[in-house]
């Protein structure tokens, strides 16, 4: 449900984007810069340059209808001369996603990038390979909603939450689910805590580096940035189902060739639980190995842990959350 004329007016201008065939990929912000900074980059000419690559712009590089629902729906500033869009819009699996700006440096900032195409990814190569009825699901910390629109349009008979802390993202969250036709349900909510009732998948794709600044998006906490997601296979172990899944897409620091998330995350599933852990691609943010926390890391690694608990899981291991609205 759109909140306001600032809501109904970004709904506006992202079915005008779908209209006009729109595209864009997101590239690592490292990649982001060095384009933005070849000759000729420094000011968007086009849509794409606008609203995917977070150049500024003239008013005349963008066909006038979609400036003033820029300016409807508060998204358009002035930068100098000219102005700048607050959001960026990317595409993935034909859905158009808004998400935030170039650079990300806001502590509310919504995260869209590589991760998330690698995320929606094994959600949909799991999903192919799971053969029982998925009546609820729910994206933990849904950023920018992909998960959960992933989840919802391959299982339109499935209950479908997208849940978040961060107000920038639930709303996003709600305008891309109406782009892409996708019937979530969005709501506030750390973790699980804010929301009832079990599930029968649980999927996430949380911030899994050590931020300086502590920035939501980005953050991890604990150990080397995978506090978060221990957090997430905790609480989503109290809340499935008796054959139910948990699809973890994070990151893990290997340390003297060991994974220290593997194995934290494992000891943490009971003996019933059937999984399995993947690495998706063994070599991201190096640049991270530089300094700081990470450097005396052999590399940070995109992994893929898929739980599924047996069938006959006690129901009383679970956290009790019939106080809380279903």
């Amino acid at each position: 449900m759109m909140s306001g004329n600032a809501d109904l007016a970004l709904l506006r201008l992202g079915e005008m984007l779908q209209k006009l065939d729109y595209r864009h990929v997101t590239v690592t912000p490292i990649t982001h810069a060095r384009v933005n900074a070849r000759p000729g980059n420094a000011w968007a000419v086009d849509l794409n340059g606008v609203f995917g690559w977070s150049r500024p712009f003239h008013a005349e590089a963008v066909p006038a209808p979609i400036f003033e629902l820029m300016r409807q729906a508060g998204i358009a500033v002035a930068y100098h001369n000219g102005w700048r869009s607050l959001l960026r819009a990317s595409t993935l699996n034909g859905h158009l996603y808004f998400h935030s700006a170039w650079p990300t440096e806001a502590s509310d900032a919504v995260f869209f990038g590589p991760d998330t195409y690698r995320y929606v990814a094994a959600i949909s190569r799991h999903l192919a390979q799971h053969g029982t009825p998925i009546r609820r699901a729910v994206d933990i910390g849904c950023g920018a909603g992909p998960g959960a629109i992933a989840l919802a349009t391959q299982l339109p008979d499935t209950e479908t939450f997208a849940v978040d802390i961060n107000d920038s993202a639930l709303r996003l969250s709600r305008i891309n689910a109406a782009l892409a036709g996708a019937p979530i349900q969005v709501l506030k909510s750390d973790l699980l805590a804010d929301i009832g009732g079990n599930f029968d998948w649980i999927v996430a794709n949380p911030p899994y580096m050590l931020d300086r600044e502590k920035r939501a998006y980005r953050h991890g906490g604990g150990a080397l940035g995978a506090g978060l997601s221990l957090a997430i296979v905790e609480a989503a172990l109290r809340r499935l189902n008796p054959g139910g899944t948990l699809l973890l897409y994070t990151g893990s620091v290997i340390v003297d060739g060991q994974d220290g998330f593997l194995k934290a995350a494992t000891a943490m599933l009971p003996n019933t639980c059937s999984w399995s852990y993947q690495e998706i691609d063994p070599d991201v943010f190096g640049e991270e190995l530089k300094s700081g926390a990470y450097a005396h890391a052999d590399r940070i690694a995109a992994v893929v842990l898929c739980a599924r608990l047996s069938a006959s899981w006690r129901i009383h291991h679970r956290e009790d959350t019939s106080h809380l609205p279903r």
